[in-house]
């Protein structure tokens, strides 16, 4: 079994020249928004990104549709299927069917801080079970040949010394962990929703470096604020890799722009970017996809540019309807053109 979609034998994915190779540059699991298309998208404008799946629960990948939930295009690769659970054994064998999709890394979602994340006793939550997660990773380790990694935050609700931190990154490293992500804020469990996590508790970059002294076998990328690429290209001084989250969603290009700081890849075009979509949006509706499944995550590729308005207006009002295809995009890169002229 692979993770190649069908038409993977329909057209020749972009050559990625970073398979496997290291977490310099990675883009984040995004509930809702990193799918399969979103990666696709994703690497396009950034060939050597380690791109993550949106979170999938070890209960939906033991029992759920799995071609649906794991399935991904051949062009994706460097790409990590991130799990969410706190049973060894469950999260072994998650691990052990995301490596036979040809996922190149596992990882174990150690931060997310929503409700109902913590229900599931799995997230941010089992920051305050050490032992705990060195079991999980431990267990996914010894099931499957590909990197299993964590991603976690600097500490949850009044567990947030460094000391604590220092403590828990040791447990699992004594588990055989060699590459943890750090989202740079804390997370408070209860009274915060997700989205004010990702933005009230403030950052601490110098944990993290420190982090990276201590433990210096330790392979480091950080999360969390990282908007541009400068910001990107200076915290590379100080740990492995960095990670962006929310700005590469919605200011896609900043993906391009990070590319060219970080590795010195010539900077595609914007429109070049969209052709590079027309095969696999004409390979997608052809399985039954809507356009706005792909087109969703486009919206904001021309973000602050003259007629980038008209882009995504049109595109909003015309992906969803029926038999839309990919000359809805040409259209609205058009109107873009039209209303940039007359600006």
């Amino acid at each position: 079994m692979t993770g190649t979609l069908e038409h993977a034998q329909m057209l020749e994915p972009p050559r990625n020249p970073n398979n496997g190779a290291g977490w310099r540059f990675c883009v984040a699991p995004m509930m809702d928004w990193t799918d399969r298309h979103c990666r696709f998208f994703h690497r396009l404008l950034a060939p050597h990104a380690r791109l993550y799946t949106e979170m999938v629960t070890t209960g939906a990948v033991l029992h759920g549709d799995r071609e649906r939930l794991l399935g991904f295009d051949a062009a994706e690769h460097p790409v990590a299927l991130q799990l969410g659970g706190h049973e060894p054994a469950e999260l072994a064998a998650a691990a052990r069917i995301g490596a036979d999709f040809g996922y190149d890394e596992i990882n174990l979602n150690v931060g997310c801080p929503s409700d109902r994340v913590q229900s599931g006793r799995f997230g941010a939550c089992l920051m305050r079970e050490p032992s705990l997660v060195a079991d999980c990773v431990a267990a996914m380790r010894a099931a499957v040949a590909v990197p299993v990694t964590v991603k976690c935050r600097i500490g949850v609700d009044e567990q947030d010394e460094y000391e604590d931190l220092h403590r828990f990154v040791e447990t699992l490293v004594a588990a055989g962990l060699e590459t943890l992500i750090v989202h740079a804020r804390k997370a408070w469990l209860h009274g915060l929703s997700p989205k004010e996590n990702r933005e009230i508790p403030p950052l601490n970059y110098e944990r993290v470096f420190r982090l990276k002294q201590e433990f210096a076998q330790l392979a480091i990328v950080i999360n969390g604020g990282i908007t541009g690429a400068e910001t990107a290209r200076s915290l590379c001084a100080s740990v492995d890799g960095v990670m962006l989250g929310r700005a590469a969603y919605h200011d896609p290009y900043v993906l391009v722009q990070c590319e060219q700081a970080l590795f010195g890849t010539p900077p595609s075009e914007r429109s070049q970017v969209l052709e590079g979509l027309r095969d696999y949006v004409g390979a997608q509706l052809a399985r039954g996809e809507d356009l706005n499944h792909v087109a969703r995550h486009i919206l904001g590729l021309f973000l602050g540019l003259p007629g980038a308005r008209a882009f995504r207006r049109h595109l909003s009002e015309q992906m969803h309807r029926p038999q839309a295809d990919f000359r809805v995009i040409e259209q609205a890169l058009a109107n873009m053109r039209t209303h940039a002229q007359a600006a």
